[in-house]
């Protein structure tokens, strides 16, 4: 029986980005042909695909493309952050957001039936997500994504790959970048306070509401506090009122107005959010995997 080493097992994952006991099964049951085992491992993905896709994908990256007048910007999804560094799956992030630009599909079905190959998986753009489920041994998933096609300039700006804006604008290009950048930092929900969701206002009208029933002001002045306390909300979550970040003696409205550009809309993404995080205990987690792998033995 051949001796599985410790470098072929680095070897091996590093080939394939599986876990060091998926790759020690394979070079054992393979007595140690590294080929032969790294198809056996090719073999094995779909199960481990299937077992990974119920777990939950908070962590991920968002990405965007640009071509001409036509953008995307993107999120996709994975487990830990230890796999948004992963080359394999960065790439297939990046080439669903060209993918977009390059094909006018409104729905993920339609972005995952794409003609796409890599890393050996293909012919689909979903056939590599399952293959680089198992390859990777996470979840991972195509959550949301925009595409814009209205004929104006288009601008983007990625804070990391966490945060990602990107602007429909005419007018001067640096401006309009600007304004991307703001959009990452101060994180409005509209362009104009006409156009924020009533559930917001609601919301914040019931907080103030509250507010003012414990002060025990009188009627007339308590409907005063709750309408100033939504207006100032209002003015702060709206792109146009809301102080430049890079002037803040001047609205986002008076420095395009300066500049002489109109932003049209613009799109925030910040990865995972609205999605709730399992909290893990690492401790039983890791007396599982303990557990699981005496079993196996």
């Amino acid at each position: 029986m051949a001796t599985i080493t410790a470098s072929m097992v680095a070897e091996l994952r590093a080939k394939t980005d599986a876990p060091m006991m998926e790759c020690k099964k394979a070079l054992t049951e393979s007595e140690g042909d590294m080929a032969k085992a790294e198809e056996l491992l090719r073999v094995k993905l779909g199960s481990k695909a299937g077992k990974a896709a119920s777990r939950v994908t908070a962590e991920g990256v968002v990405f965007s493309h640009i071509a001409g007048h036509t953008g995307a910007l993107i999120e996709v999804n994975c487990e830990t952050d230890f796999v948004t560094k992963n080359d394999s799956f960065l790439a297939m992030a990046q080439a669903a957001a060209k993918l977009l630009v390059d094909h006018p599909v409104e729905s993920l079905e339609a972005l995952g039936a794409l003609s796409y190959s890599q890393d050996g998986f293909g012919p689909t753009l979903e056939d590599v997500r399952k293959g680089l489920i198992g390859k990777i041994g996470e979840n991972m998933s195509f959550r949301r994504f925009k595409r814009f096609n209205a004929g104006h300039s288009l601008t983007t700006y990625l804070h990391g790959t966490r945060i990602g804006v990107m602007v429909e604008f005419t007018g001067d290009e640096s401006a309009a970048r600007d304004v991307a950048m703001h959009v990452a930092a101060m994180k409005p929900v509209s362009l104009t306070s006409q156009e924020v969701p009533a559930e917001l206002i609601e919301r914040e009208r019931s907080v103030a509401t509250a507010k003012a029933q414990e002060s025990g002001k009188p009627a007339d002045i308590a409907a005063k506090m709750i309408e100033g306390a939504v207006q100032k909300y209002l003015k702060e979550v709206s792109l146009f009122d809301q102080p430049f970040v890079k002037n803040d003696k001047q609205t986002v409205q008076q420095m395009l107005k300066a500049a002489n550009t109109e932003v049209k809309s613009f799109t925030l993404y910040v990865v995972g959010e609205g999605i709730e995080k399992k909290v893990d205990d690492f401790a039983a987690e890791v007396a599982a995997q303990v557990a699981a792998a005496k079993q196996a033995s």
